[in-house]
């Protein structure tokens, strides 16, 4: 009688989303732990692109306090697990990561001033895996987005949300719309914009 209850509760379960639920899941903490991944090879490179920069434009030190400081908001909030749970929590972290992407797009457009900084090897390979780090952070947060979708979706949806109120499945949140549409802008360049003076060769001696 035991094994028959068993049989019964297990295809219960597994007609009512429990099995999806499970699977879902695991997806999104999969895919929320590439996004955490991600946006810490941006920061790790920050210190150096920033010193980089400070070289050969040290006058822009607004540009480089904002990003060292937006750097150093995003290390201060715990990327836990949990937070993937806790709205509030998500768009505090969200909120920091966008203002980073802001003050990065900012740096970039400067160094467009600054020839001998663009033509620096360096600098441009830094750039370069900046560049592919965004690229990455892209595709990561889609398949976040996804899951995340597919995980409320079942939450909310007839007999599963049955099943979700009595084991405590909640939604979940994820990035807006206007968020991506934010973090997928490239930067824009002034080309008009005054550039710094260059000195020329100092005046032969009298």
């Amino acid at each position: 009688m035991r094994t028959l209850w068993i049989v019964l509760l297990t295809m219960l379960l597994s007609g009512c989303g429990y099995n999806t639920f499970q699977t879902t899941d695991e997806q999104i903490k999969a895919s929320w732990a590439e996004v955490l991944n991600q946006y810490q090879r941006r920061a790790d490179l920050i210190p150096n692109l920033v010193n980089t920069v400070k070289g050969y434009a040290a006058q822009e030190q607004a540009v480089l306090l904002g990003v060292t400081e937006a750097r150093a908001k995003v290390g201060s909030i715990q990327a836990t697990p949990e937070l993937i749970n806790d709205a509030q929590a998500f768009a505090k972290f969200q909120a920091a990561q966008s203002q980073l992407t802001s003050a990065l797009s900012r740096l970039l457009v400067v160094s467009e001033n600054y020839p001998q900084l663009k033509s620096d090897a360096n600098f441009r390979d830094l750039q370069a895996q900046l560049e592919g780090t965004e690229n990455r952070i892209t595709v990561a947060r889609n398949r976040y987005i996804k899951a995340v979708q597919e995980y409320n979706v079942t939450v909310r949806s007839f007999p599963s949300n049955l099943t979700a109120m009595l084991f405590g499945y909640s939604v979940k949140p994820s990035f807006t719309v206007e968020n991506e549409k934010e973090i997928s802008k490239p930067p824009t360049v002034d080309f008009a914009a005054p550039k710094p003076a260059v000195p020329g060769p100092a005046a032969p001696a009298k």
